[in-house]
């Protein structure tokens, strides 16, 4: 039995590997898109999100190379109302171009992925990995895996190891809050306030280009509740899960305002979330104001 098991860890770590790999080969396919492909599609995504030519194409590349890897047994993406099955022990859940609005005044995006020893929609405790790419002046990946984050440079879809241990600084710097003032609760925003007059505002519209910063100079990134959508905007799923571990892989914390975004189990695939990411201190304050 025991070897049986060891060869389904080996058999999974080595998908895992494939996975990364693949997704780092494709990353410049996705750069030619985002020049390239600039265009509306007249579609919206499974949310109601307008979707841009980009969007499809880079799911297009992730989605057929992806299910190539034997070990993958589905793929779920942000841009796709259903689970697209194969054979496989593990399953995988992406958003293909994260921050896709701000191609027209090419500003930062990225592709977050993640996967999962259970298909979606399941619990982040299933997570295996994740990792996010920024499509930055530099393109660069950074892959949360066995409780530990790394980052690459990629070039050519080629990766270079950079840090072999990111870990959120422990004097916050920065801070980035989505949804606008207007639309925050009256909880959240008193925390807010405490927040913006001790750190420096950065927030440019992408999810993985803002966390990045945090990873990079400690502070907090949030995507609250809001007065108008108490479920908050972003995909626990997409977003909110692979964040989560990547953040606490780094020895900082998640919340959806009540506890670890990673014991959040989704009813559906694309179910939203309220999201908070950061140091710890930073999310406790957060999490016992949003909380009251």
């Amino acid at each position: 039995m025991s070897e049986s098991l060891d060869a389904s860890a080996t058999n999974a770590d080595t998908t895992v590997a494939q996975v990364i790999d693949t997704i780092a080969e494709t990353t410049s396919d996705v750069r030619t898109a985002i020049s390239t492909d600039r265009g509306h599609s007249d579609k919206v995504n499974p949310t109601g999100d307008e979707q841009l030519a980009a969007d499809l194409r880079a799911d297009e590349l992730f989605q057929q190379r992806l299910l190539a890897i034997d070990g993958v047994a589905s793929y779920a993406s942000e841009e796709r109302e259903d689970v697209v099955d194969s054979t496989g022990r593990l399953h995988l859940a992406v958003d293909p171009l994260d921050g896709s609005s701000n191609l027209e005044p090419n500003s930062g995006m990225g592709t977050i992925f993640s996967v999962y020893s259970e298909r979606p929609p399941t619990s982040g405790r299933n997570l295996v990995a994740s990792g996010f790419v920024v499509y930055g002046p530099v393109t660069s990946m950074l892959v949360a895996r066995n409780g530990r984050v790394r980052e690459y440079l990629l070039e050519d879809g080629e990766k270079r190891l950079v840090d072999n241990d990111v870990t959120v600084p422990e004097d916050p710097t920065v801070f980035g809050f989505g949804g606008g003032v207007d639309s925050w609760t009256d909880s959240f925003e008193s925390v807010a306030e405490e927040i913006r007059q001790e750190l420096k505002l950065r927030y440019g519209g992408a999810m993985v280009a803002d966390l990045n910063q945090v990873l990079n100079y400690g502070g907090v990134f949030a995507y609250p509740a809001l007065s108008s959508r108490p479920e908050g905007k972003l995909r626990l799923q997409f977003e909110g899960h692979p964040m989560a571990y990547i953040v606490e892989s780094a020895g900082g914390s998640s919340s959806d305002g009540e506890g670890s975004l990673l014991d959040a189990e989704p009813d559906g695939l694309h179910e939203r979330t309220p999201l908070y990411l950061g140091n710890d201190a930073l999310i406790d304050r957060i999490e016992s104001s949003v909380a009251r």
